[in-house]
Order: C-alpha cells, then sequence, then structure tokens
C-alpha cells in the first residue's frame, strides 16, 4: 500500500467507506478501530460501560502510540466517553499510563474509590509524582538555593572579614578613580553564611476546588522540593470552604495529594486569615496564593487582607494555574482588584515556577513568564 494513501485511510477512518478504496489489515485495522471507537461519532460509547473491555482499549493504544498520544486519548475518554467511574476499578488503573490529567482525576475520586482500587491508584500517583520530582527537583533547588545565597550576600558585613572583597570590587567597578588607581566601595558585599539560618518562611496557600487539580498536584511536588531546602520553612495549606494545613505531611507529597479534597466551594478569605497567622516574619515571608479567585466568601474582607500584609512585607504572588494548560479560566474583576493592590496574578507553567520562587525569594519583582 502506498504511505501516502495509508496514512491518509488512518486520518480519515469511517470503514472502507472513506474515499480512498483501501482496507486496512493487521496492525493498521487495530489502530485504526482505536481511534474510531474514541472519535467517530457513529462508535461514540464504544467502548462500552465494560472495564475489561475498555483495559483492553488502553492496552492498544499503549501498543500502537507513542506515551504523549497516549496521555492525550486517555484524557479524551474520560471527558468523551464518561470514562470517569471505571478509573476506580484495579483493572483499568493497572491499563492506564501515569500522568497528570490522571492523577488530578484520581485524587478527585479519593472518597468514592472502594479499598481493592486504592493501592492502584496510590501507585499511578506515586509514579507521577516521582516523574515530577525527577524533571522539576534538580531546578527548584538550585533556582532558591542561588536567591537565598544572595539574600544572605547583600547583607551588610558588620565586620572587616566578612567582606567579600572580590565581589565588593565588581559590584563597585563604576566608581573607579583613574588618578588614584583605585575603587571607592559605595556597597559592600559580604560572604555568605555558612550557618543554616532561616532566612525565608514560605506559604503555598493552594484552592483545591475540582477546577484546581492539576495544579494540585504540581504545588504538592513542589511543596514538597521547597520543604526540603533547610534555609526555607514551608507550610502547605490547602482549602475548599474549609481550611486544611497539610505541612506534616510535605515530606510524602504522595500522602499529601490523598490529604487534599478536591471538588468543594472557595473560600479564600478564610483561608489567608488562616495563612497570615502563620506568618511570624512578614518582611521575611512570602505567599503562593494558587487559585482561579472565584471568591466564595466575602470578596472586600479578602483584598483588605492581601493589602494588609503586603503593606506588612509580604510577598504575596497569585497564580491563577501552576500547569502546562492554556490560559485558565479565572474572575477578572478580583484579578484586577488584586492587581490594583500591586498584587498581580497570572498563570504560571511548573518549569517556570522555580525562578519565579527565586524572584520572590530574593526580593525581587515577580511578572508573568
Amino acid at each position: 500500500m502506498d504511505e501516502r494513501l495509508r496514512r491518509w485511510r488512518l486520518v480519515l477512518g469511517g470503514g472502507d467507506a472513506d474515499g480512498t478504496g483501501l482496507g486496512l489489515h493487521g496492525d493498521d485495522a487495530r489502530m485504526d478501530a482505536a481511534l474510531g471507537s474514541l472519535y467517530e461519532s457513529g462508535e461514540r460509547g464504544g467502548l462500552g460501560a465494560s472495564a475489561p473491555r475498555v483495559a483492553r482499549w488502553l492496552g492498544d493504544v499503549r501498543r500502537y502510540f507513542p506515551p504523549g498520544v497516549v496521555q492525550v486519548m486517555q484524557q479524551d475518554a474520560i471527558d468523551r466517553l464518561d470514562l470517569t467511574r471505571l478509573l476506580v476499578e484495579p483493572e483499568m488503573l493497572e491499563a492506564v499510563e501515569p500522568d497528570v490529567h490522571l492523577a488530578a482525576t484520581l485524587l478527585s475520586l479519593a472518597k468514592v474509590m472502594p479499598d481493592e482500587a486504592r493501592e492502584s491508584a496510590r501507585a499511578l500517583v506515586r509514579a507521577v509524582v516521582d516523574d515530577l520530582e525527577k524533571r522539576l527537583t534538580a531546578k527548584t533547588r538550585t533556582a532558591v538555593a542561588g536567591a537565598l545565597d544572595r539574600v544572605a550576600r547583600t547583607r551588610r558585613p558588620r565586620r572587616t572579614s566578612d567582606v567579600d572583597w572580590n565581589r565588593t570590587i565588581l559590584a563597585n567597578l563604576g566608581h573607579y578613580l583613574p588618578d588614584r588607581r583605585t575603587v571607592v566601595p559605595e556597597r559592600l558585599v559580604g560572604h555568605a553564611r555558612k550557618r543554616r539560618s532561616l532566612r525565608r518562611d514560605v506559604v503555598l496557600c493552594v484552592d483545591q476546588s475540582g477546577s484546581m487539580a492539576e495544579s494540585v498536584v504540581y504545588a504538592g511536588v513542589f511543596g514538597a522540593v521547597l520543604a526540603s531546602i533547610p534555609a526555607l520553612r514551608t507550610r502547605m495549606v490547602v482549602f475548599d470552604t474549609a481550611v486544611a494545613d497539610l505541612s506534616d505531611l510535605l515530606h510524602d507529597p504522595v500522602e499529601l495529594l490523598f490529604g487534599t479534597q478536591l471538588g468543594g466551594g472557595t473560600d479564600i478569605n478564610r483561608a489567608l486569615a488562616y495563612c497570615e497567622g502563620l506568618l511570624e516574619r512578614p518582611a521575611e515571608s512570602v505567599l503562593v496564593l494558587l487559585s482561579d479567585l472565584f471568591e466564595g466568601g466575602i470578596r472586600d474582607e479578602m483584598l483588605r487582607r492581601v493589602a494588609a500584609m503586603t503593606g506588612a512585607g509580604v510577598r504575596v504572588i497569585v497564580l491563577l494555574a501552576l500547569s502546562d494548560e492554556g490560559t485558565p479560566l479565572f474572575d477578572r474583576d478580583n484579578a484586577a482588584a488584586l492587581a490594583a493592590l500591586g498584587v498581580p496574578a497570572f498563570a504560571c507553567t511548573p518549569d517556570a515556577f522555580p525562578e519565579l520562587m527565586a524572584a520572590a525569594v530574593e526580593g525581587r519583582q515577580t511578572a508573568a513568564p
């Protein structure tokens, strides 16, 4: 078969009436059947409600398509064919390809998941978390540790022995006096202290409403990474209409994620009130509010609370999403009100988050990546 015709036949689908006059055989026929079960309107629901049938379909998808395509098809199957309820069955969980979307879906189903499926779900979420940690940990630690080092270095040295003369000269080359062949240091740069002093408090305040599910997964992983940096004191607070402090679970992001309860309402003001009580050193604190800003609580009080925290020196960052998706749906009025307070709200990809946190820790201006 001509390769171009073969590819057109696979794209068009639709059996022998696709216009090419060509039939498919072997692996091509199985690929076409897998695609048709999901995307052809005449076979919508063709996978049926049978977990074994769906599991076999997932096996075919993993066999014939690359991982990136597999993840897209899995998510489309969940959305188009309403397969969410089948994901609580162990046979299904063992057949799917782990990815962030599926992890978020499983977390939203945690409360209705039967005991026999729970361990399979936990293993899938663990695989996703492990993959994210490999991808993001080194970059985050490097960026934030570098910022902390610069924070220590720029403090005014108290003794001559604390002065880093090489960096001081470099920082003051603009004050070189040619006739005297010397540099007049306007600013002294000190050595970074080697003691593990606590330099910043970080609070991640995470909206766990259903629309934020993927962001919650990334936030859990980043929270665990930040908690592993000795010079940071990291807290993680999740909220819907109630508030839960999950800081004690930051050592195990999988346990932390299963401690969330995705899908409730939203009371940002209540969550910020709790977080405000954690900020013992406002001028040394960073608060990251991860929310789409659809406030179900007291809006005016929420805005006054943000204004009070920034006025006290807290660096407040509002992220509308922490994901690789496109522009999220969010409350534009609340975002504009926060921007008027000097706290812009924007979405952030996971790859951009380390540098964003580094800028916040160092006290540099943060903006949309």
